[in-house]
């Protein structure tokens, strides 16, 4: 290689020229890499905000797509496939990287795989790099977190791990934005250098032994280039969906190889290991050795049974007391904004329905949703600082002991932590648990955990009814409150499980094993995009699912006219017109049902309307109070304190109420989405349904029970 050698080894880089003209179609490229490898961190990098997020066809695997303009002006689109150890399917993570790769998937096989390792963990990456390249596709291995392994005093020989693998590799810093031009432009480059063909050393018996076995995958529509692989994880998998043929030829392979003194199961495992203990020997040189990592000294501290655990809680703890003091200034001036709003928009326009529909039931309903952007915003934010920085991997790690007494894996943390965000993408993160009872029993108490959907429920009535002071000097009582909702869900989900892993879902509990990524300081730019597409997705729904909804209550709120005879006040006027609309008809309808809990028939409707989603329940309430068109500027919490009982004169919301309804919504399944994805998810068609029918009932019961208890309670004690 001569000086062009040396100066790469020198600088730890490889200079990639330009890449040649290319074709106007887009060139299609899948990112793989393990868990914890900053894979993400490299996508934002690379796509910045223009990313789509759906699922696989027939899967509920998450399929998240991104694109940027290569520098010759064609466009890149980029596949961000969910984090795998393996390309071995033992679960459905693994099984669609798998398909899509070998072209077995509702998308094209890739023009080009990114293969995401990290530096500081290379040997446990190489596992995963070497399957990927076996498969034949052009690749380009980016080798993430370069500066850390630097820091650590590891020395990676960058041009000697390029003639190990075949393919080029481009040192990244993802969390800087360094390497990323020059990963670009090995990326443009890639499809127009020799496949690779580097294949792992197979011993002679076993090579002929799995001859036909990649015989028959080709015959089987199996592309030559990844036959080989193939054909070493099927020997781990002889009851294979390929057919008989391919059956029979990995039965006999299986035999061959017992015959020989080898162990099928264990055979791909001991080659690669032993391929990758000479490459990690020849490329990377660790004068520190054993030394422990800065990482090593903090979780001494942060995994400490006792310590550990009061560090969590009051990480928790401050993350709820920020919802509310760090939101106050902005919701305040999201409210004032959309109060403005309608005061100009009812003087623009005339008196009549018209101008009530845009006031009363857009404004109010879906402005009433978007007040609490600030705080959901908030939320997504520390969850992205816990996620990026590898804190919540040690929390799932310190919660184990605790999850196993109920029954559930520790894998089921993580799901449940992500549904303090949505439950449906946390429902969808149990395909990483691999025992479908382990899997089935998170399913079910996941909707437990206290969504962001729920958060404009709990903040609006947290606001309007708990005394604002403070505890200690330094505690507010709006945010312990909060905390207690959260905490109230997340007991009762472990309770739950506890119930579920005894009964219906009866089995051992699988040990946890689990990496434990290096410390990161999270980088703002991805924290910026995490909480930018989460929050995106809150206001897309409110412009869409809220604003018809709310469209449809004001329309029920508003017909039929009544005839109302001269002389009566407006706000009497005001409330029979509501009485005697479709809305205030079924209302009353509903009222009994509901009345043991304390709630009058406008927060029945309200609930009956939020099924579709949790936070109408607030839009809802905007629309029947007339919020957007309030005379004298008050808003929703100043409405729901001066409401009266019209016959009594007593208040119809106290404190009890509010804290009933919080205990309704910690418990009620109010999201239709997510019974559809627990239908997918349980099993599908009746399977699915049936359990999605029990875990809405028993949410349902939980939560009037629940609600029933805080009215009996109150009374008990003179609060009601």
């Amino acid at each position: 290689m001569g000086a062009a050698s040396d100066a790469a080894r020198a600088t730890g880089s490889i200079a990639v020229p330009p890449a040649p003209r290319a074709p106007a179609s887009p060139l299609r490229v899948a990112l793989v890499g393990n868990p914890n490898t900053g894979k993400s961190t490299l996508f934002n990098a690379l796509t910045g905000m223009r990313q789509r997020v759906g699922n696989f066809a027939g899967v509920t695997v998450e399929r998240v797509e991104g694109s940027y303009t290569g520098a010759d002006g064609r466009r890149v689109s980029v596949l961000d496939l969910p984090g795998a150890y393996s390309l071995d399917p033992h679960t459905p993570d693994e099984a669609i990287a798998l398909d899509l790769l070998a072209g077995r998937a509702d998308v094209p096989v890739p023009d080009v795989v990114v293969i995401v390792a990290d530096a500081l963990h290379l040997e446990r990456n190489l596992y995963l790099v070497s399957q990927l390249i076996e498969l034949g596709l052009p690749a380009v291995v980016a080798l993430n977190q370069i500066d850390a392994a630097t820091k650590r005093g590891l020395q990676v020989d960058v041009v000697e791990l390029i003639h190990e693998l075949g393919v080029t590799v481009v040192p990244t810093v993802a969390t800087k934005g360094e390497g990323i031009d020059r990963l670009r432009q090995a990326i443009a480059r890639a499809p127009d250098l020799p496949v690779p063909s580097r294949r792992m050393p197979v011993p002679r018996v076993a090579e002929q032994a799995l001859r036909p076995v990649e015989q028959a995958l080709v015959d089987d529509g199996v592309p030559p280039a990844a036959a080989g692989l193939e054909a070493l994880l099927h020997l781990t998998a002889p009851g294979t969906d390929h057919g008989p043929a391919v059956h029979a030829a990995v039965v006999a392979a299986r035999s061959q190889l017992l015959d020989a003194g080898l162990n099928p199961e264990s055979l791909e495992a001991e080659l690669r290991y032993g391929w990758i203990t000479g490459v990690m020997h020849r490329t990377v040189k660790d004068p520190d050795g054993q030394e422990h990592t800065t990482s090593d000294r903090v979780d001494r501290l942060l995994l400490h049974k006792v310590w550990g655990m009061l560090i969590f809680l009051a990480l928790m703890g401050i993350v709820f007391q920020a919802v509310f003091f760090w939101a106050a200034p902005m919701q305040e001036a999201v409210e004032s904004a959309l109060g403005w709003a309608g005061t100009q928009v009812g003087s623009a326009m005339g008196e009549g329905d018209l101008q009530s529909l845009i006031v009363d039931g857009v404004i109010a309903g879906v402005g009433g949703v978007l007040v609490f952007l600030p705080q959901i915003a908030i939320l997504f934010l520390f969850i992205g600082v816990l996620e990026d920085s590898g804190y919540m991997a040690r929390a799932a790690f310190l919660m184990d002991r605790y999850m196993r007494t109920v029954g559930l894996h520790g894998r089921s943390f993580i799901p449940l932590v992500s549904g303090f965000a949505c439950a449906v993408p946390a429902i969808m993160a149990t395909r990483t648990i691999e025992r479908p009872r382990d899997r089935l029993a998170t399913i079910m108490v996941v909707p437990l955990m206290s969504c962001s959907a729920r958060l404009p429920v709990y903040t609006l009535l947290i606001g309007a009814f708990v005394p604002a002071m403070h505890i200690g000097g330094f505690l507010d009582l709006h945010g312990l409150v909060l905390l207690g909702m959260y905490l109230l869900g997340t007991v009762s989900a472990l309770v739950v499980a506890f119930f579920f892993r005894r009964t219906l879902l009866r089995g051992q509990t699988q040990p946890l094993i689990l990496e434990l990524p290096p410390y990161r300081i999270p980088s703002p730019r991805a924290l910026a995009t995490t909480v930018f597409h989460r929050s995106s997705l809150f206001v897309r729904r409110a412009g869409t699912v809220i604003l018809a909804l709310s469209i449809v209550i004001w329309a029920l709120a508003t017909y039929p006219r009544s005839d109302v005879p001269d002389g009566i006040p407006d706000e009497a006027v005001q409330e029979m017109q509501l009485a005697n609309s479709f809305l205030g008809r079924a209302g009353h309808a509903i009222a009994p049902a509901v009345a043991p809990l304390g709630f009058d028939w406008k927060i029945g409707v309200s609930i009956v309307s939020s099924f579709a989603a949790r936070e109408v329940f607030v839009s809802a309430m905007g629309t029947i109070y007339g919020v957007g068109g309030s005379e004298d500027g008050a808003g929703l919490p100043e409405k729901l304190r001066a409401e009266r009982n019209p016959e009594t004169g007593a208040p119809v919301y106290t404190l009890a109420t509010a804290i009933g309804l919080m205990v309704f919504y910690v418990f009620a399944l109010m999201c239709m989405s997510t019974v559809a994805i627990s239908i997918r998810e349980a099993g599908g068609g009746w399977t699915g349904v049936r359990w999605a029918a029990v875990q809405f009932g028993y949410m349902l019961a939980l939560a009037y029970l629940g609600a029933w208890l805080v009215r009996i309670g109150a009374g008990a004690f003179g609060w009601a």
